[in-house]
């Protein structure tokens, strides 16, 4: 179910990472333990492997978006499973189970292709018109 295009992926992931590291001040649990740093940490990431992902908003396109979308994954599930596995749970666990399931789910509803296409000698191309430019 590939509805997400992945530049409408890139721009969710950029406020994804933006929210998590915000989540601990919003939803007022930044007492300094996991609950606080948990969402902080994945959201500096999710921050870090967008800028290198290889789609329309990558800065540093290296990596694959399969690769991204793995992570998104692997770290949705994480963050959703944290309050126990960090036994936070009992004082606040929603904002990690819904972020958590919010980033699984866009993980497995976007496309796997980007619009714009790399290819292996550094052009980038809009497939849909097949325009290549070198960049």
């Amino acid at each position: 179910m590939n509805l997400i295009p992945t530049r409408v992926h890139g721009m969710m992931d950029y406020l994804m990472g933006v929210l998590l590291i915000a989540a601990p001040w919003l939803f007022r649990f930044n007492n300094g333990g996991p609950e606080q740093w948990v969402p902080v940490i994945l959201g500096i990431g999710v921050i870090a492997y967008s800028l290198i992902t290889r789609y329309e908003l990558g800065a540093i396109k290296v990596m694959p978006m399969s690769a991204h979308l793995a992570m998104d994954v692997i770290g949705g599930l994480f963050l959703l499973a944290s309050p126990w596995l960090f036994g936070f749970a009992d004082r606040i666990a929603w904002p990690h189970v819904v972020f958590g399931l919010l980033e699984v789910g866009a993980a497995l509803m976007t496309q796997r292709t980007p619009h714009v296409a790399m290819h292996d000698n550094g052009a980038v191309g809009d497939r849909t018109r097949g325009d290549v430019a070198h960049v």
